[in-house]
């Protein structure tokens, strides 16, 4: 069973996933190559992983830093999630365009 920790990464899933297929798929004027795909790849599993990461830090550090009651750390770990995740992807979705982009 997941950690409470995690409750905020699990309840994201869905709108993570959802924001993972509109990077991959979007937008449709690049190469589909192998070499973007891999680079789709690496840079969703970045992301994930900083949004477990960031997740795991804040729920740590309102545990131990704010005295706000039991439901912060969920709404803590939540927005650190989110916030780690898009900027991963909005990083990701520049440097893909840029990298990858058709020669007219």
């Amino acid at each position: 069973m997941a950690d409470v920790a995690d409750l905020a990464l699990i309840l994201f899933l869905p709108w993570f996933a959802i924001l993972g297929v509109l990077y991959w798929v979007y937008p449709r004027t690049l190469e589909k190559t192998a070499a973007r795909r891999r680079f789709d790849v690496t840079a969703l599993v970045l992301a994930f992983l900083a949004a477990f990461l960031a997740g795991r830090w804040g729920y740590a550090t309102a545990a131990t830093g704010i005295e706000a009651g039991p439901i912060w750390r969920q709404v803590l770990a939540s927005l650190l999630a989110y916030k780690a995740f898009l900027l991963v992807v909005g990083a990701a979705w520049a440097l893909r365009g840029q990298r990858f982009r058709r020669a007219v």
